[in-house]
């Protein structure tokens, strides 16, 4: 490696550092008393995606019934192979949150045996490996971090394994975080509030997507981009998508200008 190279190298690695600093301030800063759990949990999800070498991301939450849920995701793509996991109770996430530990999976193709399902659909979409882990303090786990990489990238070393964990850390934290004043059923209920919350955005897509005639991961990128600008709450945007207070050709309008 010439100098230049080894210089540009390390102006690169000093540049990741400073956005994976400014990373974890940014989901510190959502900590508050009213901060809105499936923004911080998108927020976790593209932090993995732009900081780590790796293609999609997706994330589950235990409901109160105690089953997987999905809450975000990078893709449309990872969308579909979370919910296959979930319906199929077969993958490296439901293996992560029932055993409480990470799971690595260096071969996708080589756990068909395992997780015959899974494996196809994750072959089909073009991943070659997968790297889950839990979402967990202590001995709470509320739900699993699964990273995919396609045949163009290798599995994630142990060091960018060790980063998604400690992103993964402050979203928990943030999730089972409690004053004494609050009533101990917070958490199940803030968790529940979560994935209904999920499933208005879902509606909100769709909606955005037919009056656009774009695809559902577009139409995310204009609902983030309007709730973002408008400092309100991700689920409250979408809920006024769905309830038709908003216009979405309001949303698709305001990105094409930004």
């Amino acid at each position: 490696m010439s100098t230049g190279q080894a210089g540009q190298t390390a102006r690169d690695e000093t540049e990741r550092y400073v956005l994976l600093a400014q990373r974890f301030v940014a989901l510190a800063d959502t900590l508050v008393d009213d901060y809105d759990v499936v923004d911080l949990l998108d927020q976790l999800v593209q932090s993995c995606v732009e900081l780590l070498d790796v293609s999609q991301v997706g994330l589950m939450l235990v409901d109160q019934e105690g089953n997987l849920s999905l809450v975000a995701s990078s893709s449309e793509q990872t969308r579909l192979l979370e919910l296959l996991q979930i319906q199929t109770e077969e993958g490296p996430c439901p293996q992560c949150v029932r055993e409480r530990r990470a799971v690595t999976v260096p071969d996708i193709a080589a756990s068909a045996d395992e997780w015959p399902q899974f494996a196809r659909a994750a072959g089909e979409a073009g991943f070659t490996s997968v790297q889950a882990l839990p979402l967990r303090l202590r001995n709470d786990t509320i739900g699993g971090l699964n990273l995919f990489n396609s045949v163009d990238r290798p599995p994630l070393s142990a060091a960018e394994q060790r980063i998604a964990q400690s992103l993964a850390d402050v979203a928990t934290i943030g999730i089972l975080q409690q004053r004494a004043s609050q009533r101990a059923s917070l958490l199940a209920e803030q968790l529940q509030s979560a994935l209904t919350s999920r499933i208005v955005v879902e509606q909100a897509k769709g909606v955005i997507a037919e009056r656009g005639g774009v695809d559902m991961d577009a139409a995310f990128a204009h609902l983030r981009s309007w709730s973002r600008a408008h400092r309100r709450k991700l689920a409250e945007v979408a809920d006024d998508v769905v309830q038709r207070r908003l216009d979405p050709a309001e949303l698709l309008a305001a990105r094409h200008r930004h």
